[in-house]
């Protein structure tokens, strides 16, 4: 194999190991984008129809409570698994300074970046774990996700318009919705992950810089890439769900907003 041979193989292993990380940015972007918007569309919603801001808090929390309440119940299991003390536990609503609404909160005690960050992180990964199972078992979306990948479009969108006629379908939607719209960590959960990525930033330099880049590239690369691949499928199943929701709540805000006069911005 020669010199330019060698290098396509390279360009297309290096491609391959990344593939998965950029998937994972295509699907989380837009879920993250998708879940503000349609909070907001039901949360105005609700306030044209209450004109009474803590009614309104306190529905758009009832909305949500499964989601809130695994949202909070994963901080509160890592940080008992990871042995970090844990304070108040509460899945009521309530307004911040900066004006936003706080579902619910876990008080746990600081401790070192690697526990901080996977207690923040738990409610992303509990929350991918839920969605993974109702969209494969209760939901059977397997097929759905298998007809897309592979380009069936007609077949995909003839399975979407059967999906109603699954057992208990709107039960478990309502639960992948309610997950998925809630599963984000806060602002507050992130507060230890710049550190934690500037730390394995340095270690996969300093591994570079030792001559591990194509070990690195043959064997871990892609098993991250695989995984982030897995989870930009969740993502993508979660946005799905939003984007089925938006569009009908935009349209009953909009007609609410027409029909009363009232409008919030």
């Amino acid at each position: 194999m020669d010199h330019g041979q060698l290098s396509v193989v390279h360009r297309l292993r290096t491609m391959s190991s990344i593939s998965g990380f950029l998937w994972f940015i295509l699907m989380l972007v837009p879920l993250i984008v998708l879940q503000r918007l349609l909070h907001r569309e039901i949360q105005a919603v609700f306030l044209i129809l209450t004109r009474d801001t803590r009614l309104t808090m306190g529905i758009f929390s009832m909305l949500f409570l499964p989601g809130v309440f695994l949202h909070e119940l994963s901080h509160f299991v890592m940080a008992k698994v990871l042995r970090v003390r844990t304070g108040r536990f509460s899945i009521f609503p309530q307004s911040l300074p900066d004006g936003r609404l706080q579902l619910g909160y876990v008080e746990t005690a600081r401790s070192d970046v690697v526990r901080d960050s996977l207690i923040g992180a738990a409610p992303l990964i509990v929350g991918t774990l839920v969605i993974a199972y109702l969209a494969i078992y209760p939901l059977q979306m397997r097929v759905l996700w298998d007809a897309f990948r592979n380009g069936q479009f007609d077949l995909f969108w003839m399975g979407v318009r059967a999906l109603p006629n699954v057992r208990d379908f709107y039960l478990w939607f309502y639960l992948a919705f309610a997950v998925s719209s809630t599963m984000m960590p806060s602002e507050s959960d992130r507060h230890a992950w710049l550190e934690l990525v500037v730390a394995v930033g340095v270690l996969v330099v300093i591994a570079l810089l030792v001559g591990a880049g194509p070990w690195m590239l043959s064997n871990v690369a892609p098993r991250i890439s695989n995984f982030l691949s897995s989870v930009a499928v969740i993502f993508g199943l979660s946005a799905f769900v939003h984007v089925l929701l938006i569009l009908p709540t935009a349209l009953i805000h909009k007609l609410l907003a027409r029909l009363t006069g009232v409008d919030v911005a």
